[in-house]
């Protein structure tokens, strides 16, 4: 993982200049938009992955168009995220990041999240463990499997999108594991905050797309956390012709609230 750490912070450095100095928009065909910082940290990351491993191909969001008959006979491939948070980034927010994950067979072997303004970066894998990097100061992190006594179980979401079931989900884990509390952030720091043991659940019934989950979802996994479909499966990333992800559940993976969250969504 240290030299794919390193290509995230550099790809972060590419960025910074372009932050909150009235860098041009363009409107993608998918009508996200894209900017300047997005394409020099795209840039970065597909010269320095290659240059680690020319055998396994990049699919990043800044170049995607790759037909899935192409993709079908990947075993390994990068699936990377130049700039994820591109509205907060063009808003100001500090919430965005750039993320670069190994995918095997459709399973995150491990991811890597980086956070340019700050310079933290977390980082983990199923099977591997989970850290955050703070400069030099690198510490080991965990979910937690309930909340401290008295307190609430704490759901994170996104600040730009929900959906009518997402509202209806929460409605009723509420209900059935008593008071919930909200903690709004952007881009993929929502599942960072549950390896961290900061959160408890991320809900995620609305749009997202793979690039979007899966460096995050490395780490969630080797700090003890799982991503569940809706049917209790586990989340994975196939080289289906859509790019864009099914609605998943992201938790600790000891949870005891897991089976009532999962026969929600059945409902």
């Amino acid at each position: 993982m240290a030299p794919v750490i390193e290509l995230a912070h550099r790809a972060g450095e590419a960025i910074l200049p372009f932050w909150r100095a009235d860098v041009a928009v363009t409107t993608k065909d998918d009508n996200s938009p894209v900017t300047a910082a997005d394409l020099a940290a795209h840039h970065i990351l597909l010269d320095g992955l290659t240059a680690l491993d020319p055998s396994i191909p990049v699919l990043s969001e800044e170049d995607a168009n790759i037909p899935q008959s192409v993709r079908e006979g990947w075993a390994r491939w990068w699936l990377v995220d130049p700039l994820d948070g591109t509205k907060e980034f063009i808003s100001g927010s500090e919430e965005f990041t750039v993320n670069i994950a190994l995918i095997e067979q459709g399973r995150v072997v491990f991811g890597v999240v980086s956070l340019p303004t700050s310079g933290r970066c977390y980082y983990g894998g199923a099977g591997l463990g989970a850290w955050r990097a703070d400069a030099e100061v690198i510490t080991p992190i965990s979910v937690r499997h309930v909340p401290p006594q008295g307190e609430p179980l704490i759901v994170v979401a996104s600040r730009r999108h929900s959906s009518p079931e997402q509202e209806r989900l929460l409605s009723g884990l509420e209900k059935a594991v008593g008071r919930l509390e909200m903690a709004s952030i952007g881009s993929s720091l929502k599942f960072c905050l549950l390896a961290e043991g900061a959160a408890d659940c991320y809900p995620r019934l609305a749009p997202t797309s793979q690039w979007d989950t899966a460096a995050a979802q490395g780490v969630l996994e080797g700090a003890g956390g799982v991503v569940l479909q809706l049917n209790g499966e586990s989340f994975t990333y196939p080289a289906r012709e859509s790019l864009l992800n099914d609605y998943f559940l992201a938790l600790p993976a000891k949870a005891a609230w897991r089976e009532q969250l999962l026969a929600l969504t059945q409902r």
